[in-house]
């Protein structure tokens, strides 16, 4: 990879990853550096993940009410009336939240009413 043209005075660097080092030479001048990579982790605290997740519908133009109804009867176990509540809310609002609590279970939610083709997203509980 060049950062000019190969011009007195000009860099000509050249980047080779080699099991974790990171070697740059800039072969105008006969230097070669080597330079440990940072590695950023992604630190979750216990806490972050027990913190509870969303399972939000958001209305669409396609699904019929009683499809959307019968769809929260199936996959979350709701009784009709409270399905009913949840797909109005939708067709008003246009958005619900159907469920709360660990992420692997919204996850499996969403999986499922993907399947179902509603438009469901999964959101960190604030």
């Amino acid at each position: 990879m060049s950062c000019g043209p190969r011009q007195p005075g000009a860099c000509l660097v050249q980047i080779k990853g080699m099991e974790g080092t990171t070697h740059a030479s800039n072969e105008l001048a006969g230097t070669i550096t080597t330079v440990e990579p940072t590695t950023e982790k992604e630190a979750r605290s216990e806490e972050d993940l027990d913190v509870p997740w969303q399972v939000v519908v958001h209305n669409d133009p396609v699904n019929l009410m009683s499809y959307v109804t019968m769809v929260f009867q199936r996959v979350f176990g709701y009784p009709r009336e409270k399905a009913e509540r949840h797909m109005l809310e939708v067709h008003h609002k246009g958005r619900s939240v159907l469920w709360s609590g660990m992420r692997e279970r919204a996850e499996l939610y969403v999986q499922q009413l993907h399947g179902y083709l509603l438009l469901a997203t999964l959101e960190k509980a604030c």
